[in-house]
C-alpha cells in the first residue's frame, strides 16, 4: 500500500511538472479541432516555436486563468485551415462560434497581463455573467440578441436556474447569447430598470435584441427548460415582434 501511495504521489508530481513546464503541442488539424471542441473557450498560440515571442507570455497567462485551456501549434501548414497567416494567439469560443485573433506583428505590447485581459474580455461561455469585463465581449459579438436571466445570487434555486439555462444555451449557439445578470448588484439596477424590473421581482427571463433595440419578458411563471426554449424559438420565428415590450424606461446600455 505504501508503494502504491508513493507511485501515486510521484505520478502526480510528474503530471504537475509537465503542466507547469510547457503548453501542449498540437501537430495537425485534427488535433487542433479536437482541442477546440474540448471546452467552451480555448486559446491556441499559432507560433513558429517555443522560442517565439508570445509563448512565455501565453504560458504565464494560462497559469493565471486555469479555466481556459491553452496550447500551441507550430505546424504552419495547419495554420491555413484556421485562416492564420502569421504568428497569432487565437481564442476560440463556442457560445457564438467565434474566433478572436491577436496577430503578434500588430500588437503594440505583449505581456502576460495583457493576454489575461485579452482572454477575459473575449471569454464568453454558454451562459456568461454580465460585468464590466464581459460586457466588452458581449456587445462586440456578432450575435446581437441576448437571452437574459435576471436572478439574485444566493437566492433559492439560483444555481439550478443558471445550470438549467447553461445546458439549454448550446441549442442556440450562434443565434442568441445567454447572459446572467445578478439583480443583487447595484451596478446592475439600470439593466433591471430597462426591463421594468426590480430585484424583488426576480428571477425573470428576458430577451434583448440589439439589432431592433427591442426587449421582451417571458411571462411570469416557472422558468422551465421548455418555456425558455419556446420563448427563444418565438423570437427566432419573428413571433415576438408584435408582443408588448418589457419596461418603460429609456434605453440604457446593459
Amino acid at each position: 500500500m505504501l508503494l502504491t501511495l508513493c507511485m501515486t504521489l510521484l505520478l502526480s508530481s510528474v503530471i504537475a511538472t509537465e503542466k507547469e513546464s510547457g503548453l501542449p503541442r498540437l501537430d495537425d488539424a485534427k488535433a487542433v479541432k479536437a482541442f477546440i471542441d474540448s471546452a467552451e473557450v480555448v486559446v491556441i498560440g499559432f507560433l513558429e516555436s517555443e522560442e517565439s515571442l508570445g509563448y512565455k507570455e501565453l504560458l504565464a497567462a494560462s497559469q493565471k486563468i486555469g479555466a481556459v485551456p491553452a496550447a500551441i501549434c507550430t505546424e504552419k501548414e495547419v495554420w491555413t485551415d484556421f485562416s492564420i497567416s502569421s504568428e497569432t494567439i487565437t481564442l476560440f469560443r463556442k457560445a457564438d462560434n467565434h474566433q478572436e485573433n491577436l496577430v503578434l506583428a500588430e500588437a503594440k505590447k505583449l505581456d502576460a497581463d495583457g493576454l489575461v485581459n485579452f482572454i477575459s474580455i473575449n471569454e464568453l461561455r454558454y451562459i456568461t455573467e454580465y460585468n464590466q469585463v464581459t460586457a466588452v465581449g458581449l456587445f462586440n459579438s456578432e450575435v446581437k440578441t441576448h437571452l437574459v436571466l435576471f436572478a439574485n445570487r444566493g437566492s433559492k434555486g439560483y444555481k439550478e436556474l443558471k445550470e438549467r439555462l447553461g445546458a439549454l444555451a448550446p441549442e442556440f449557439s450562434g443565434k442568441l447569447l445567454f447572459v446572467l445578470i445578478n439583480g443583487g448588484v447595484k451596478s446592475n439596477f439600470k439593466s433591471l430598470n430597462y426591463f421594468g424590473l426590480k430585484s424583488t421581482d426576480l428571477p425573470r427571463v428576458g430577451i434583448y435584441d440589439g439589432d431592433s433595440d427591442m426587449k421582451w419578458l417571458l411571462p411570469e411563471g416557472e422558468i422551465s427548460t421548455e418555456r425558455v426554449r419556446d420563448f427563444c424559438q418565438s423570437f427566432l420565428q419573428g413571433e415576438l415582434k408584435n408582443v408588448k415590450q418589457a419596461g418603460e424606461e429609456p434605453k440604457t446600455e446593459l
